[in-house]
């Protein structure tokens, strides 16, 4: 959800990391981002889940790859 909201508003997910245990929104707006970005109408429960759960593994993937780190990789992949 923080990564969703945040790539709404714009805002440069580059320099973005996960906050853990960091509550951010309503529930709705969470369902709401959820239904909006996973990409199936009218999506069952399980759907939403399984998106879910992609995109936090794809995510964490990414937060821990040196690759993806500004600091390491400066301008030269910006938008990666």
């Amino acid at each position: 959800f923080q990564y969703l909201k945040r790539f709404d508003q714009g805002c440069d997910l580059d320099a973005f990391c996960y906050e853990e245990r960091a509550v951010e929104g309503s529930p709705a707006e969470c369902l709401q981002q959820l239904l909006l970005h996973c990409g199936v109408t009218d999506p069952s429960w399980a759907e939403l889940r399984n998106f879910t759960w992609f995109l936090n593994i794809q995510l964490r993937d990414c937060e821990a790859s040196v690759f993806c780190n500004p600091g390491f990789v400066q301008d030269t992949l910006k938008g990666f």
